[in-house]
């Protein structure tokens, strides 16, 4: 990839997404799993964990350099907002920077035109 290159994904997570993610991650936050929780808190119901959002935006990269995860050097986000199930999100990249060694790109992530993740950075290796 060259410096100025954009890339895209856009990931339509389902409504049981953070109920399987709560068991892989072992995060039962409520806010995640207990829907009516989650209401009673003023949430518009069970929200997304923000590291889910984050390995989305991981998988953005990594696609966007080939699909071998081992790439991924490492990567850095700022959380703006919550994802909610059934919604798609969509993480978008810029290469900012590229060499022989690999590149560097600046990520966000929107869900509905809600911003979740702003200031991201990821690099990878070739």
């Amino acid at each position: 990839m060259e410096p100025g290159e954009t890339f895209e994904l856009a990931v339509t997570p389902d409504r049981y997404l953070p109920h399987r993610y709560a068991g892989a991650s072992e995060d039962f936050n409520p806010i995640h799993v207990d829907e009516e929780y989650a209401r009673g808190v003023g949430l518009p119901g069970n929200i997304l964990h923000g590291l889910y959002t984050m390995g989305i935006a991981a998988r953005a990269v990594m696609t966007a350099a080939g699909g071998d995860p081992r790439v991924l050097r490492r990567i850095a986000v700022q959380f703006r907002g919550f994802g909610v199930p059934e919604e798609e999100i969509v993480v978008r990249g810029s290469v900012r920077a590229a060499d022989g060694a690999g590149i560097v790109a600046d990520l966000a992530a929107d869900q509905n035109g809600r911003p979740l993740i702003r200031g991201g950075e990821a690099v990878t290796r070739s």
